[in-house]
């Protein structure tokens, strides 16, 4: 398919899709979940950004369709939170938009979530020793839930940096991750240790920052990947190797990053993002 025709594809699947929705067809309404799983994998496993950057609007406006005809339905309301927050964090470079595409990614998880954690959404905005006790209740069975939340949360705070009050949030966050890891250490090939280490890495240690627990978590999320999640380093070498001013292992991770095949399913749009990344950090004279 030529670059010319893509877009137009695009769009007629779409549309294709939404008048089978407006249709009302029965058996379309049994596999909406499958298909925004679908959804979900193609774009991930994508390997040329611009593709999702254009097409992307046109899935997640198919999603808020399938969510609206079934608004209790946790899976779509995952799959929403996943794909918006991704698409917020990774590919808006628009402040606006993306703190608009994120408050909606976050809306999406809290709905996943709280259908079966009520008391997560209540005390969301207590102090954190009224709302940590809710998060520590939770178990295996919610876990991909808590999970979205979380991550969703994560970039939405991102987003809105600027906000101090969203900053307020960040120990709430790496709670619910810590939570994650807890119930499984390697969920999601190591994600939830790969921000854990970031925010661990935001401060050197006369402010507060623990660096080198955050070492630990990137050394984890890229173990549990089988080194296979190439942001997982770039991450490692941006926060962690920059902070302490360690350049060989900063231009070793990044090199590594250049050097590996980017295609691994569900990792490969983040990959070749990372692959990017990593040229400009290497070009970037910090050291």
């Amino acid at each position: 398919m030529s670059p010319v025709t893509r877009p137009n594809s695009f769009k007629l699947l779409f549309l294709i899709l939404m008048l089978v929705i407006l249709a009302g067809c029965t058996s379309f309404a049994s596999k909406t979940e499958k298909m925004a799983d679908n959804i979900s994998r193609a774009m991930l496993n994508q390997d040329d950004p611009e593709v999702v950057r254009t097409g992307a609007p046109a899935y997640l406006l198919l999603l808020d369709g399938m969510i609206e005809g079934n608004p209790d339905d946790r899976a779509l309301l995952m799959a929403g939170a996943r794909l918006y927050s991704a698409y917020a964090m990774g590919l808006v470079k628009d402040a606006v938009r993306s703190e608009r595409l994120s408050t909606k990614a976050r809306s999406y998880a809290r709905r996943a979530l709280c259908s079966t954690q009520p008391a997560v959404c209540e005390y969301e905005t207590k102090p954190f020793r009224d709302f940590a006790p809710h998060i520590d209740e939770i178990g295996q069975a919610d876990l991909k839930a808590l999970y979205t939340y979380g991550t969703s949360w994560v970039g939405w705070i991102q987003a809105h940096s600027s906000d101090w009050g969203a900053l307020a949030d960040l120990p709430k966050v790496e709670h619910i991750l810590q939570r994650v890891i807890n119930l499984e250490q390697e969920h999601d090939r190591g994600r939830a240790q790969l921000y854990l280490g970031v925010m661990h890495t935001q401060l050197p240690p006369a402010m507060g920052g623990k660096p080198e627990v955050g070492r630990a978590h990137f050394e984890q999320a890229i173990k549990y990947s089988n080194g296979r999640d190439l942001m997982a380093k770039v991450e490692f070498a941006r926060r962690y190797a920059r902070l302490v001013f360690d350049q060989p292992l900063h231009d070793r991770l990044l090199r590594e990053v250049l050097e590996a095949q980017p295609v691994e399913p569900e990792l490969t749009l983040s990959n070749i993002l990372a692959q990017q990344q990593a040229q400009i950090l290497l070009a970037d004279d910090y050291f």
